[in-house]
């Protein structure tokens, strides 16, 4: 399959992988436990918390779309995460986007509290190659960065960190594989929260990682046995299923929220619009803040939801959702701003949701 395209791939995922009974439909593996032969024998499998058949199946496929060598499949984006730089050496140094989920900045500012980690933020690519240095241990970048939606030109950054001796780590939530792979760009490690744009249905909860480096691979798999924060068999499943369609689901998410943009960029009750121009994630300031409430409330189509990446539209407010744990006067030193709205916008018709957006601003 590696030699298929993209598409194919997402599509074929589970195919064949049950040679015994020729299901077309990767089976759910619910044993926690798996018989050996005899004495001595193993099938590969021996008990679930290390190795379960439906998430082997899906971690192939990441692996395969992310042009990587291999995947691990967590319990939550954030269980990702922690698994990961709980891998680190204590006292490493990090360089980091300044503007990064807020999830991500609530765990890391705990680890510095307690000494275990030391970082540098930075608000721009330009800050972030300089800040690089011999005593840099990791880089971590979201690109697009969120919400403000700043992109970061990774093979840049991975060629001035690997000069340094600095592994490279990108979060590549917000445009999945379809519109980057991190790997082939020359960063080590790829993360996902597959809660969002990978799964896409807003009914599973998964984190991945994604590494070509074996000596990676080998301490995550090993700690993720040790500690636990699988995937159950039933959400690899579901996860595998709504992977099928990510393509379809980007193009139109896309689609949708190039024209969402750009009705938003000549509104006069919007200030400011953040967009790529690539998949389905907008940020937009409105002239008057105190009129938010009014705006959220006012919305029948968008949903008032934390999260993002599902088939249904959500608008969210960063201030006091995603991105409350930042303290506000940190916040305001980036940009992220007590006037922004954050929207993730899915497959529903476009005239739908711009109509909606239209009516929630003026009324």
């Amino acid at each position: 399959m590696t030699d298929y395209q993209l598409d194919t791939i997402l599509a074929h995922t589970g195919i064949r992988e049950d040679e015994k009974t020729g299901a077309l439909i990767s089976p759910i593996h619910l044993s926690t436990t798996y018989q050996h032969p005899e004495f001595g024998q193993s099938t590969g499998f021996d008990y679930t918390r290390t190795k379960n058949p439906t998430r082997q199946t899906l971690e192939k496929t990441l692996a395969q779309i992310e042009k990587a060598d291999y995947a691990l499949v967590t319990s939550s984006g954030m269980a990702a995460l922690v698994l990961l730089f709980n891998s680190f050496p204590e006292q490493s140094r990090i360089v980091a986007a300044r503007d990064l989920y807020g999830g991500s900045f609530r765990w890391f500012h705990e680890q510095e509290k307690k000494g275990r980690y030391f970082f540098t933020y930075t608000n721009t690519e330009e800050d972030m190659l300089a800040a690089i240095s011999d005593e840099t241990d990791y880089v971590f970048i979201e690109t697009p960065t969120n919400p403000l939606m700043v992109e970061f030109d990774i093979a840049t950054v991975s060629e001035k960190a690997h000069a340094h001796g600095a592994i490279v780590i990108v979060d590549n939530t917000f445009y999945s594989p379809i519109y980057q792979n991190p790997i082939a760009l020359g960063a080590d490690i790829v993360l996902h929260s597959a809660t969002k744009y990978l799964s896409g249905h807003n009914d599973v909860l998964a984190g991945v990682l994604v590494t070509s480096n074996q000596a990676i691979y080998d301490k995550l798999f090993y700690d993720q046995n040790t500690t636990g924060p699988t995937l159950s068999p039933l959400d690899a499943y579901l996860f595998m299923r709504g992977l099928k369609t990510l393509s379809l689901r980007m193009e139109r998410s896309t689609r949708n929220a190039q024209a969402i943009a750009a009705f938003l960029q000549e509104h006069p009750e919007v200030k400011e619009v953040y967009y790529t121009g690539k998949g389905g994630m907008i940020s937009f300031k409105v002239q008057d803040e105190t009129r938010i409430p009014q705006i959220i409330n006012s919305l029948q189509v968008f949903t008032f939801a934390e999260s993002l990446g599902g088939v249904e539209s959500l608008i969210t407010y960063p201030a006091t959702q995603t991105h409350a744990d930042i303290p506000a006067e940190v916040r305001y030193s980036y940009g992220l701003t007590d006037d922004l709205l954050r929207i993730s916008i899915g497959i529903e018709d476009v005239s739908d949701l711009v109509a909606d957006l239209k009516t929630a601003l003026e009324a």
